[in-house]
């Protein structure tokens, strides 16, 4: 296969130079990489210009509700464990409007991938301050700044025991392509937050302000993902300086073995056709 195989018959309706296309074609290069079949894969996402990503590659696709793209994904995994579900979520649909979904999908380690599309700003509803937005940014909405310190993802993430957590570039099709292989390949809930410029909205947060902050982390041979601490200052790590790659790795218990799911047959396969719901009906007559 090739990423041709991938490619959906909808028009792009992303604004030239969004960082989202950089996202697409790693997302499509990881599963050719992975040797993945269309049919094998659920795209899930929310509402925003990253929600629409999944229209953008030939695969099985669910659209949920604004920050409520995980409770669908988790769903689908626990109903169909041999589905490979990636969430293609934004800075805003994930870790606002989904903060809540977010926290305790992390808890839960149900063995998905969560690729966040962090360009700092709400691009869809044309520029406010998202969750992610630098303090002091300016706005047409926060004239006077951002008022609010940003949230930190990445340490959140590290500190409530996620499994993988890694950091890409939008730019940088190749590396964020092999983040999203050792992202799905993890056994457990998988967060991959991807910088991403917004050419429209964000003017602070550039291509070329990335390229003079962002350094890969993972070749330093001094810097070990198992360890927690070292990760979560390197998580920290923002303004003159940032680390991109695997910031953090641990194996755990998944959700559906914790629970007993993964050793009893998939929901998918139970026959459902002679189920009788009438004596669970009259319950509520």
């Amino acid at each position: 296969m090739n990423t041709n195989d991938f490619k959906s018959n909808d028009e792009i309706a992303w604004c030239p130079g969004c960082g989202d296309f950089g996202i697409l074609n790693a997302l499509k290069k990881a599963l050719v990489a992975l040797g993945k079949s269309p049919k094998n894969i659920l795209l899930v996402s929310g509402i925003g210009q990253a929600a629409k990503l999944p229209h953008y590659i030939k695969a099985n696709c669910f659209n949920g509700l604004h920050g409520r793209a995980l409770p669908p994904a988790v769903s689908a995994k626990i109903a169909n464990r041999d589905l490979t579900v990636i969430v293609t979520t934004g800075d805003g649909d994930c870790y606002g409007e989904g903060g809540n979904h977010f926290i305790h999908n992390i808890r839960r380690n149900v063995d998905i991938t969560v690729i966040v599309c962090d360009n700092q700003i709400y691009g869809l509803t044309k520029g406010q301050a998202s969750p992610t937005s630098d303090l002091g940014y300016q706005t047409k909405v926060q004239i006077n700044g951002v008022i609010m310190q940003p949230l930190h993802p990445l340490e959140m993430a590290i500190s409530l025991g996620c499994g993988f957590v890694a950091r890409g570039y939008s730019a940088d099709i190749d590396f964020l392509s092999s983040l999203i292989i050792e992202g799905i390949k993890h056994k457990g809930f998988s967060l991959i937050d991807v910088l991403q410029p917004c050419v429209s909205f964000n003017k602070k947060n550039s291509y070329e302000w990335y390229s003079k902050r962002i350094y890969k982390i993972n070749e330093d041979p001094n810097y070990h993902p198992e360890d927690k601490i070292a990760a979560y200052q390197k998580a920290a790590e923002w303004g003159e300086r940032i680390p991109i790659g695997i910031i953090f790795k641990q194996v755990g218990q998944t959700y559906g073995q914790r629970s007993g799911i993964d050793v009893m047959a998939p929901l998918v396969d139970e026959d459902i056709n002679d189920i009788n719901i009438a004596n669970v009906l009259k319950e509520f007559i």
